[in-house]
């Protein structure tokens, strides 16, 4: 079986709840109106741009988004706002993570003095678990995949009436999820913002890591609003080892993948896409690329030890996996129709994501 797969039957998005709640987002606002708001760079990699022999790389860095070294804390700290709006009195929010999601929401609740709870999944690292304990959460280690504790989390909430803030989505229980998803809008704001009616990108192809999907799905949907058919190709990055969208695509439907779940790509490590993110991938999606663990580590000492002048990247293992895909497809011969598919070549402009910054440094340490 070929590593990528190509969308050609794109189907159409049709107006729900997620489409009508990402329309009416007012994330870009709310986040920069907060005195902790930090635009996080996008950074321009000259000398890799050559050396792979494309125009541009454009590279959005999020190790350095409010002091938490991801993006995460954009979608919990909206969510969290927009459910207080309604419900004011929950004082306690649950959630399932690999780490990022869940640190995120623990900050934004300690923020507001609001307990959390957190399960995370059997192979979180030590390491993990204590950044999100370092804001006041209450961290409990269940020996389960992630999809198995989102399960968990899920019936732990309804049993004790806390308010789940999940970034992964299913049959009724959509709301919140979206809320995140809107939550991410504003990271997108930053690089491409009109008001003046420019119909069309600065990129051509854009590689994003993908892991339930919610996160991808947010930059399709966005990209599909803003430029309609003038947006770039997109292209989803997943691990070998957890490639719910890849196999979601070869089944026609929502799955979780039969695969290990073992990979050190925590952020991406999941099983079935999330409903909300599927519908929207389904239709924006061009490409889907599986990556292996070694691809990412490539991609992560090709970030920190970067040729000519490019600006030095931090970047974690899910971080670094869009770069990852692109160097994949570039210097291997069997991704030519591919390559070919998204006119991928020296007139080609690129964005990508650093989702994350040295999140497990022990791991980061080593593979540096």
């Amino acid at each position: 079986m070929k590593d990528f797969l190509i969308n050609n039957s794109k189907v159409v998005f049709k107006e729900n709840l997620t489409h009508s709640i990402l329309s009416q987002s007012n994330s870009y606002n709310f986040h920069t109106s907060k005195n902790y708001y930090n635009k996080t760079s996008l950074l321009e990699l000259k000398s890799l741009s050559k050396e792979i022999g494309v125009k541009s790389i454009s590279i959005k860095d999020e190790s350095k988004r409010f002091g938490l070294n991801s993006f995460k804390v954009l979608g919990s700290t909206y969510a969290i706002d927009k459910i207080l709006d309604k419900h004011p009195m929950i004082d306690t929010f649950c959630t399932a993570t690999d780490g990022n999601h869940g640190k995120g929401l623990a900050w934004a609740a300690q923020n507001i003095n609001k307990k959390v709870i957190v399960y995370v999944p059997k192979d979180t690292t030590l390491e993990r678990i204590k950044e999100i304990e370092k804001y006041n959460a209450t961290v409990y280690q269940l020996d389960l995949n992630y999809e198995d504790t989102c399960v968990y989390a899920f019936e732990e909430s309804k049993k004790k009436n806390w308010c789940l803030v999940q970034d992964a989505s299913w049959d009724n229980y959509e709301e919140i999820p979206a809320l995140i998803m809107s939550g991410y809008l504003t990271h997108f704001k930053e690089i491409e913002y009109f008001r003046n009616n420019i119909n069309k990108s600065k990129y051509d192809i854009i590689f994003l890591q993908c892991g339930v999907g919610s996160w991808a799905a947010s930059c399709i949907w966005y990209y599909m609003q803003e430029f309609k058919d003038k947006r770039p190709k997109i292209v989803l990055i997943e691990p070998y080892e957890a490639c719910g969208v890849f196999e979601s695509f070869i089944k026609g439907k929502r799955c979780s993948p039969g695969t290990t779940f073992n990979t050190i790509m925590a952020g991406l490590n999941c099983g079935i896409p999330s409903k909300n993110a599927w519908k929207i991938i389904k239709q924006g999606c061009d490409a889907v690329l599986k990556i292996s663990d070694s691809d990412t580590k490539k991609a992560m000492n090709k970030l920190y030890y970067p040729h000519g002048n490019d600006t030095k990247i931090i970047s974690g293992e899910s971080g670094a996996a869009g770069l990852a895909g692109l160097l994949k497809v570039v210097n291997n011969r069997e991704f030519y129709e591919l390559k070919n598919y998204l006119n991928l070549g020296e007139d080609s402009k690129i964005l990508l994501f650093n989702t994350e910054g040295n999140t497990d440094k022990l791991s980061f340490k080593k593979i540096i």
